[in-house]
């Protein structure tokens, strides 16, 4: 709900200003999140302007026309075509120009020199003066293009037209292109000013209000998190339909204000049978050695590898020099049958943040092949960020025989996280990755969705596993105290320090520290917790020994950093410091085919513990739990689930559904100030009145949460 209310109240603002800042800014951005898009594409394309000066160009192109995606940028079709047929090319271009689009061939000059004939297909007017350029050299196979028998292979459809447009801060459009016209048949003047529903299959009833929920979910977790991506139905103006890939970046103004979105959408219904069978094929179990061998991390812009640890260099047999000279690129590591795989994960990491795991080859430099695991995950949209980590499959694929594991097996180190949900295994494919590392991680998603049992995981499929666990929950701990919790202190550090005390930082040598809700961290600590993971070492307070440490670092938060560091309440180089590897736990209500799932463990474990004998859950309440939103997630369920073995007698669950019943009808028909003076009164009164622990449950600090019982008129007396 705060979220929700802060977005309202950015996009309410100066709306005059804010269609100018859109004017201005807009065009720039989009097609910057354009590129970004683009860049990963393992088909040769190249953006133009009408000068036929490439601003962008994706990994593909590079490897067609021999040099690196970013020696591209800036340089003319020209330079790349060979002399005597420069005039035709000229000639081309003018005609195009004229038409808005053309297909043809161009003589080009390869590596070595040499000419060689190219098709090319160019698309006019994504964005004003920027244009489309798909390249297909005829003499391989159309770069992976299925041919037919004495047939030209046509291009996919998201690789032909890219919709791409800009939203008002209320989701409404302000900018239409003319890649979005083609696509979806709207006219600029038929769509400006009205909202992205225009774009969605219209359904009836419950089912249209849920999809405008959705939607509206989708740009505040854009606005959130920075960029959002989906895939869903989209519907053209006479009515077709079309799968639908879509990317939403948040644009903000210098000081942190939304101003609006930028988008942009491609028809993959001809990609998306095939991606969906790569998906099922990755998802299988995987054995693991017993010690998995940590191949390395690497971390670059684009396709470029400029950072990567030794384990890396060790596995691949380049040098530290290699990395340093620039002439390491990730497609040159890829042998060709990878690059769908690759482009998935891709795709994968701009919708989620992480892709899913998954297996492939790297070509070492000597020619050979490594088997590993890998999982990337997108950092940063603008400037392109991003970070791979590999687990070396070596010794894995020497004791595969043993097959100590059946598919569908859930290991013992994930006994507490119950589910089956694709957005689940998500989560755990990227814990199985990340654990074996010592690399921080930072645990994102609502309260209530099961990030210290992520964390846990982590910590048992890592190599600490036989040493301390130690958690600390930063919004749990009075703020003056939190430091000496941290750090611990030396007898006599101040009024009362009458014994020496070790912090959790000293307790965690050589395990594991979990802090939860990090983002309640004080402004003024936040230097000293950045120098201990820095320089691995602290002082006590009040001491003057410095402490050497060896702590692997898992964080958690409900809470939106990114918001909190353009509002000056967290600082940008903890958060970097923190999210080396961010995972993102999913609400409930993105995975409701485990409540099924949920129920029963949790009706089983609280009938054990209260010696009841109850095996059945009624047909009737299934579906009222499966149409629950569950604000409180997973949570919020199990107390619920609690609360109704209480009530139970007999061997069916009696579950008291009037609470869901009398809550969503106060929740459908009141305002948002009932909606959420309802809410914190129902965690009041599952925390019994304890202030500390309902901020914790709703996800903000005790000040804030004071502040709105005041706003909203709630005394002790209410609960």
């Amino acid at each position: 709900m705060k979220d929700r209310a802060r977005v309202e109240t950015q996009s309410s603002a100066s709306g005059g200003d804010t269609q100018l800042w859109l004017r201005e800014n807009g065009p720039r951005e989009l097609e910057s999140l354009f590129g970004t898009i683009v860049s990963h594409v393992n088909l040769p394309i190249l953006i133009a302007d009408s000068e036929r000066k490439y601003h962008g160009a994706s990994a593909g192109a590079g490897k067609l026309l021999g040099l690196p995606r970013e020696k591209l940028i800036g340089r003319s079709i020209d330079d790349v075509a060979e002399p005597s047929f420069r005039p035709k090319l000229a000639q081309m271009w003018q005609t195009f120009l004229k038409k808005g689009e053309q297909e043809g061939a161009l003589r080009l000059l390869g590596r070595d020199g040499t000419p060689r004939e190219v098709e090319y297909t160019v698309t006019g007017n994504l964005l004003p003066a920027r244009h489309l350029v798909v390249l297909r050299d005829k003499a391989s196979r159309d770069n992976g293009v299925e041919i037919s028998a004495g047939k030209k292979a046509e291009l996919p459809s998201w690789v032909r037209d890219y919709a791409l447009y800009l939203l008002d801060a209320e989701g409404c459009f302000a900018s239409w292109y003319s890649g979005a016209a083609r696509i979806y048949g709207y006219a600029e003047d038929e769509v400006l000013g009205k909202s992205t529903a225009l774009l969605h299959p219209a359904e009836g009833g419950a089912d249209a209000n849920a999809a405008q929920s959705g939607r509206q979910e989708e740009l505040r977790r854009a606005a959130a998190e920075g960029h959002f991506g989906n895939e869903c139905w989209h519907v053209r103006k006479d009515g077709s339909r079309f799968w639908a890939n879509t990317i939403t970046m948040a644009l903000k103004s210098a000081d942190g204000e939304l101003r609006g979105f930028a988008a942009v959408a491609r028809d993959f219904s001809d990609r998306h049978e095939r991606d969906e069978e790569l998906r099922r094929s990755r998802e299988r179990m995987r054995p693991k050695p017993l010690e998995p061998r940590i191949a390395g991390i690497v971390s670059g812009e684009y396709d470029r590898i400029p950072e990567a640890n030794d384990a890396f260099l060790e596995l691949t047999g380049y040098s530290r020099g290699d990395l340093t000279s620039g002439r390491l690129y990730w497609p040159a590591l890829t042998p060709p049958e990878y690059f769908d795989v690759d482009e998935l994960a891709y795709e994968e990491g701009l919708r989620f943040g992480a892709c899913t795991p998954y297996e492939k080859e790297l070509i070492r430099k000597d020619g050979t092949h490594a088997r590993v695991l890998v999982v990337t995950a997108v950092l940063k949209l603008l400037p392109f960020r991003w970070l791979t980590m590999m687990q070396d499959l070596s010794e894995r694929d020497r004791v595969e025989e043993i097959g100590e594991f059946e598919a569908g097996t859930q290991s013992i180190e994930f006994a507490e996280i119950v589910g089956t949900s694709a957005p689940l295994k998500r989560v755990l494919s990227q814990i199985e990755v990340v654990a074996p590392t010592d690399a921080n991680v930072l645990i994102l998603g609502e309260t209530g969705t099961g990030k210290e049992l992520v964390a846990r995981a982590i910590h048992r499929l890592s190599p600490r596993r036989d040493r301390p666990f130690i958690t600390l929950n930063c919004a749990a701990i009075p703020t003056g105290l939190l430091e000496s919790e941290l750090f611990g202190y030396e007898r006599g550090a101040f009024t009362g320090a009458l014994s020496q005390k070790l912090g959790r930082f000293e307790l965690a040598h050589k395990g594991t520290l979990f802090l939860d809700e990090v983002g309640d961290i004080p402004l003024d600590l936040q230097p000293k917790l950045l120098r201990a993971l820095q320089e691995k070492s602290f002082e006590r307070l009040g001491g003057i020994r410095t402490i050497p440490i060896d702590v692997r670092l898992v964080a958690a938060t409900n809470r939106n950093l990114a918001q909190m560091m353009g509002d000056k309440l967290f600082r940008s180089d903890l958060y970097y410091r923190l999210k080396v590897f961010p995972i993102t736990t999913p609400p409930l209500r993105d995975h409701p085919e485990d409540i099924p799932i949920l129920a029963r463990h949790f009706t089983r474990i609280y009938a054990a513990r209260m010696n009841r004998q109850i095996d059945k859950i009624p047909a009737e309440t299934m579906r009222a739990l499966m149409n629950w939103p569950w604000p409180g997630n997973v949570r919020e369920l199990e107390n619920f689930i609690e609360r109704s073995v209480i009530l139970s007698s007999g061997p069916q669950l009696r579950a008291p559904l009037a609470e869901l019943r009398e809550e969503g009808a106060g929740s459908a028909g009141g305002t948002l100030e009932q909606v959420e003076r309802d809410y914190i009164l129902r965690v009041f009164r599952e925390t019994e009145g304890v202030i500390s622990l309902a901020a914790t449950r709703l996800g903000i600090p005790r000040t804030t949460l004071n502040a709105m019982m005041k706003k909203l008129g709630i005394s002790r007396n209410d609960l």
